[in-house]
């Protein structure tokens, strides 16, 4: 017989591979080991030592242990109207995922008029002042996305002071204490030529745009996004809710 922390590791290196576990979720952590499969911390401890010997996660210590990305093209998979992946923020998903990310900021300036975006059918509006943070995404040196947000400054004040990896729905909900009522998101396909953007690309490539309205309590819009993802290098899923169905 096996013994109980290899197929425990087993079990959950089987998840990933169907699917259940994806690049970034994290794995069952010691103590829901511990009550899910009654066996000790050492034994729960070596089970997921395991499955990171195993190259199939990576602790983060203080947070947990995470399923790493192990496809070869970098493929990343984002899931679309999932609260959980939009308050882990790009920049966290991407060290879950085994990734070194980079920043380049290309833009970070004030408009004090604001800005206004049509998502879903939906007219979206935030009011001046409005900053405007404009930059390029890395995984691994690899550019993954070309990512605009407006951020209202009357919601969030100084917010321009902040670093700009940061997980600002994170910042929201902790910092300002604002309540995340829905987030709006459209998913569409462009075609990007060489030399008329900011990916590295020697021939027509297609790329997902995204678009996205982040509204807390009394439909107050807080953040806009739009941005460019690789559509060489990326995956969408999408989060069915049954009352929408």
């Amino acid at each position: 017989m096996k013994p109980k922390f290899i197929a425990i590791s087993d079990s959950i290196i089987e998840k990933i591979k169907a699917g259940e576990l994806l690049p970034g979720d994290q794995i069952p952590s010691e103590n829901e080991l511990i009550k899910s499969f009654s066996i000790s911390n050492t034994t729960a401890r070596k089970a997921l030592l395991e499955i990171e010997s195993r190259g199939w996660a990576r602790r983060i210590k203080g947070k947990g242990t995470y399923v790493l990305n192990r496809t070869d093209d970098h493929h990343l998979l984002r899931t679309l109207g999932s609260i959980y992946a939009t308050r882990r923020g790009f920049h966290d998903s991407l060290i879950a995922e085994g990734f070194t990310p980079k920043n380049i900021v290309l833009e970070k300036t004030i408009l004090e008029n604001g800005i206004s975006s049509e998502i879903n059918g939906r007219h979206f509006i935030i009011d001046g002042p409005v900053l405007k943070l404009h930059q390029l995404r890395y995984a691994d040196d690899l550019l993954m996305k070309d990512e605009v947000k407006y951020i209202s400054l009357n919601l969030c004040p100084k917010i321009n002071r902040m670093p700009t990896e940061v997980s600002y729905f994170k910042v929201y909900e902790n910092s300002y204490h604002l309540k995340i009522d829905e987030v709006q998101q459209t998913l569409s396909v462009t075609i990007m030529e060489p030399n008329t953007n900011n990916f590295d690309i020697r021939k027509p490539t297609p790329a997902f745009v995204l678009d996205s309205a982040v509204i807390c309590t009394g439909e107050k819009v807080v953040e806009i996004e739009r941005s460019f993802y690789h559509g060489e290098k990326y995956k969408f899923a999408v989060i069915a809710s049954p009352e929408n169905g």
